[in-house]
């Protein structure tokens, strides 16, 4: 089970709202000020994917750092505020 929030969705459900986002904004029968908020929606989803994808990177790059540990410290991911 989940531990997310519908205020804080996992990577797969962020990236499955920007994929139906740019759909929509494919179709071209969106009217101006809609459009403007998807895009603003979507740029939102993009850096979070972006950030979730970067904090796993690093997170791997440690571990594989630390292969030959028994030990693997805690990971902190960056805080963007």
């Amino acid at each position: 089970m989940s531990t997310k929030t519908s205020n804080n969705p996992d990577f797969e459900e962020s990236l499955e709202r920007l994929e139906m986002i740019v759909k929509s904004m494919e179709n071209g029968d969106i009217p101006l000020a809609e459009l403007v908020s998807k895009f603003e929606e979507g740029n939102i989803l993009l850096n979070a994917c972006q950030k979730r994808l970067k904090d796993a990177e690093l997170k791997i790059d440690k571990l594989k750092k630390n292969k030959n540990k028994f030990e693997i410290e805690p990971f902190e991911p960056e805080n963007d505020n």
